[in-house]
């Protein structure tokens, strides 16, 4: 489950043999401990607070410059394990900006301040801790006016106790293939690599490996909040933060002040997480789809074909050429498809992507190679990313064990669904080789009463998160209240271009006001071409319409 887009997985076919975890997570005995765990440790939060100071002279976090004056860095600590509230301790990096109190409408007016709102913006894997920066923001100001914007890198993320499964040398290899229909020899090559990885994961963390999960990423925020001193939390999560929120709010609903969940994570426990990413394989495929449709419609400004099965053939076009010669030595088959994938969570990329397409067939692959070349210098954080997504996805719930159950299921779903399901089953296939202990995955649940109202976000042709996860949350969290953007896909719709969307939010977050019932909002205008391509949109349209005249 990648990050939202506010930073910048089908049906009877996908029955398997992973049996349904019990619910109510850890055994008994375990869980009472770890709760006794997570309120001694909030309990010491609580009591030293945060020594939040300038960022650049924090210990052990981003030495940045150029970060604003008023942004600040400090570390709350919280024990590796739970259950031992007393033993090891790690410290995650935490950043703030205060309440602006400035009204954007009104400079004369003095806005209150409510509290700290903590955001997570997903992964597993992602950071969030530059998420103060968005006070700066048009979308985001009447928020940053009465709220302490606080952003954190959970554990294992960047300087919070950072993990690592390779050398991160090792973590770009390009050019690579993508296979749609992969071989036998391809595929053992596959195991071969999810092995080892595996393997490498264990021998780089050691027993700390097992305590890397979703459940502990729940506690750590209940010691962050009480670390704030804040009684209640005011939380918004996107994507797999969603996840997590959710089980917070199963855990901790005392403790909840407001929560929004943005691009909601289905949250069944039997979901989790081998048929979510089988679900996100299948939903993948409908983006490419409306993406394909969308260049279609633009034939005329990028040359790729007039219908979506044109489209096709330029991309296999492109994809069987960059096969025989990499573009500039490292764009692949495979870093094609990953820049397209990438395009999936957000529709704003596809004029970018389908420009550089359009150019690499016309003979200049400096787009391409712009767009889709790996960055060394991101190596260290994108293999720290995948380390995260990888622990916690592993670590949270049973997967099959057995390669036929992988092989089965995911042949059948590339049959109707090529473009990513292959690629989703190479990146999590270490899980069915993971060496640490799994949790049985919590029954996110609330009773009437027992949880405040909370906001559930969501685009109705959301790949990474479909849409029917935001329906089951809502039918677990009780009193929660939907609100859906109506045929749209992007990934994370909260503070973004829909002025629907950011009123709910608005008005829930500054007024704990909710929609009397569930709601929707209309689309999100569609992407437009570049400003040069809409001028050859354009001629193109008045010589097309002086012929017909």
């Amino acid at each position: 489950m990648k990050a939202a887009a506010l930073y910048t997985a089908a049906g009877s076919l996908l029955l398997t043999t992973v049996a349904a975890a019990p619910a109510g997570g850890a055994p008994a005995g375990a869980q009472a401990a770890e709760l006794r765990g997570t309120a001694v440790a909030a309990a010491r939060a609580a009591a030293a607070g945060i020594d939040f100071g300038r960022c650049a002279d924090a210990q052990d976090l981003p030495k940045n410059q150029d970060l604003p004056k008023d942004m600040e860095c400090g570390t709350v600590t919280v024990p590796l394990d739970y259950a031992r509230p007393d033993g090891k301790q790690i410290r995650l990096a935490v950043s703030r900006v205060p309440a602006t109190h400035r009204d954007p409408h009104n400079s004369k007016r003095r806005v209150p301040r409510q509290g700290a709102l903590v955001y997570n913006p997903g992964g597993p894997g992602a950071s969030g801790f530059l998420f103060p920066l968005v006070g700066k923001l048009p979308e985001w100001k009447r928020l940053a006016a009465a709220y302490d914007l606080v952003g954190y890198a959970p554990r294992g993320v960047g300087p919070s106790a950072p993990l690592s499964c390779q050398d991160p040398k090792q973590h770009f290899k390009a050019p690579s293939s993508a296979p749609t229909h992969p071989s036998e020899s391809y595929k053992r090559e596959r195991i071969a690599r999810a092995k080892a990885y595996a393997r490498g994961c264990a021998q780089r963390s050691g027993s700390a490996l097992r305590h890397y999960h979703s459940l502990n990423n729940a506690r750590d925020l209940d010691v962050l909040r009480a670390a704030l001193g804040e009684v209640k939390l005011t939380f918004m999560g996107a994507s797999y933060g969603t996840y997590f929120g959710a089980l917070y709010a199963t855990l901790f609903p005392s403790h909840v002040r407001r929560m929004v969940f943005d691009a909601a994570v289905n949250p069944d426990p039997a979901q989790i997480w081998y048929r979510n990413n089988l679900d996100q394989s299948a939903a993948f495929e409908g983006r490419w789809t409306d993406m394909k449709e969308w260049i279609a419609r633009h034939h005329g400004v990028y040359g790729l074909g007039a219908t979506p099965q044109e489209v096709q053939r330029s991309y296999d076009t492109a994809r069987a050429r960059l096969a025989r010669k990499p573009a500039g030595g490292k764009v692949g088959p495979g870093q094609l498809q990953g820049a397209f994938l990438d395009a999936g969570y957000n529709d704003d990329y596809w004029p970018q992507r389908a420009e550089a397409l359009s150019a690499y067939l016309k003979g200049d692959p400096q787009p391409l190679t712009d767009l889709a070349t790996p960055s060394e210098k991101a190596a260290v954080e994108a293999e720290n990313s995948r380390a995260v997504y990888t622990a916690v996805e592993c670590n949270d719930a049973p997967w099959p064990t057995q390669w036929e159950v992988w092989d089965r299921d995911n042949t059948r779903l590339a049959r109707v669904a090529p473009f990513e399901t292959w690629n989703n089953a190479w990146l999590n296939l270490p899980c069915a080789y993971w060496p640490a202990p799994r949790q049985r995955p919590l029954d996110v649940r609330t009773a009437p009463g027992e949880l405040p109202p909370t906001l559930i976000l969501a685009a109705e042709r959301d790949a990474a998160a479909p849409y029917d996860g935001a329906l089951e949350l809502h039918r677990r969290l009780s009193g929660s209240l939907l609100v859906t953007e109506r045929d749209s896909g992007t990934h994370g719709i909260a503070a973004g271009p829909n002025l629907c969307v950011n009123a709910h939010v608005d008005a829930y977050l500054l007024q704990g006001r909710l929609p009397a019932r569930h709601t929707s909002c209309a689309s999100r205008p569609e992407p437009k071409p570049d400003a040069a391509a809409r001028k050859g949109d354009a001629a193109r349209k008045g010589d097309a319409a002086a012929r017909v005249r």
